[in-house]
């Protein structure tokens, strides 16, 4: 019988585990729906993973890969263990925000063996990239997450900085590409978060 312990591949793969568990110690802007704390990453990752699983039926492409969507989501935010979550509508943030990621996934995956380090590098680049539906529907779910995290909790994130309805719009964009069925139901969200006065509107005729 082998010794686990003298398992090279086992060892660096235990290793990641053990560096990745970091990501539940990351959180986001986004609330929880009960509004008592801020979520973190990895609860995230977890609720988008079983959101994809959910949706899938209103996909326009219903013979995607889901397994690779699943395996995106659960992989695409690791990098914010060492480059932190960077908010969606924080511009100066996203100046460098490639430059971080980009370095953190180097060094998150690069623990792995070099076979699933190439692997999960290339699906981490894949979504990153968002060409191939599976990226897309990925991110359209990634995106719709905390719209409705915002509208179930009285637009909490939204309010406390200032967020506009255009700035939600442009963030949505991935949602028309995947799914005429949940492009309808975000854009029917939005307005009534505008309609509730939790989500500022700058699309109208009204003025600021």
């Amino acid at each position: 019988m082998n010794d686990n312990w003298n398992n090279k591949r086992l060892t660096r793969q235990i290793e990641f585990l053990v560096e990745v568990d970091k990501l539940k110690s990351v959180t986001r802007r986004t609330f929880l729906i009960d509004k008592s704390r801020n979520e973190n990453v990895a609860e995230h990752s977890w609720h988008i993973s079983l959101m994809a699983l959910l949706m899938k039926e209103h996909a326009d492409n219903l013979d995607m890969d889901l397994y690779r969507v699943i395996r995106m989501l659960l992989l695409h935010d690791l990098v914010e263990i060492d480059a932190g979550d960077t908010f969606a509508y924080d511009a100066e943030g996203y100046l460098d925000k490639e430059e971080r990621e980009n370095a953190a996934a180097q060094r998150l995956f690069g623990i792995l063996p070099d076979d699933q380090r190439n692997e999960w590098m290339a699906l981490w680049r894949e979504f990153e990239d968002g060409i191939t539906y599976e990226s897309r529907y990925a991110a359209a779910i990634d995106r719709l997450h905390p719209v409705i995290h915002n509208y179930y909790t009285g637009g909490e994130s939204w309010q406390k900085n200032r967020i506009f309805r255009s700035q939600v719009m442009k963030r949505m964009a991935p949602i028309e590409t995947v799914s005429e069925t949940l492009w309808t139901f975000t854009l029917e969200l939005l307005q009534r978060a505008v309609d509730k006065g939790i989500l500022l509107d700058d699309t109208g005729d009204e003025e600021d």
